[in-house]
């Protein structure tokens, strides 16, 4: 079993089990540090959305740093129980865990959220899936972090405001814009 390091916040340091599913693909640590970088170190008050969670590394770390509610949705029971397992042991009350298909919950759920990761497996096109559902599931003013196998320039009405690449995978923050 291979493990992944919270790079910022209470959890600083931290190593998290990561769960042998395949596709699993932890954010280097180096992305996830520019990234909140890019949106601030202090997540105080913000409702997250990890969309498929895998590893759960972006939620722990949106946790670690402050995020009031971090949602965590991931259908493979492996996953889902090393998610619950490094939950338990960071004591990361503020995580809420759901075994669901992304896709089908970002259709359904009634809820909005500040800040949302999308990792999704590659190739399957569920970036291009979930484009319907954004506007529902962002709250106006939010962010959305999108990792691909291409760059994308958007998704939607959101648009790439930073952007990365570090090996084969390309990381974009995104704004909404005017309707």
């Amino acid at each position: 079993m291979s493990r992944v390091r919270i790079v910022g916040g209470q959890w600083r340091s931290r190593l998290l089990e990561v769960a042998r599913v395949p596709g699993l693909r932890p954010t280097p640590d180096r992305v996830r540090e520019t990234l909140f970088n890019w949106l601030g170190q202090d997540l105080d008050g913000l409702d997250c959305l990890d969309l498929f969670a895998g590893t759960g590394i972006l939620g722990f770390e949106a946790a670690s740093r402050g995020a009031a509610s971090v949602t965590m949705v991931e259908r493979d029971p492996t996953a889902l129980a090393a998610l619950r397992q490094a939950a338990i042991t960071l004591q990361a009350s503020q995580v809420e865990l759901i075994r669901r298909d992304a896709v089908e919950f970002a259709r359904t759920t009634p809820r909005t959220f500040d800040l949302i990761f999308l990792d999704p497996p590659y190739g399957k096109g569920l970036l291009k899936q979930l484009e319907p559902w954004l506007d529902r599931l962002l709250k106006p003013d939010g962010w959305l972090y999108a990792e691909s196998e291409q760059a994308l320039t958007s998704l939607g009405r959101w648009q790439t405001i930073k952007s990365g690449r570090a090996g084969q995978v390309h990381y974009h923050l995104m704004r909404g814009t005017g309707e």
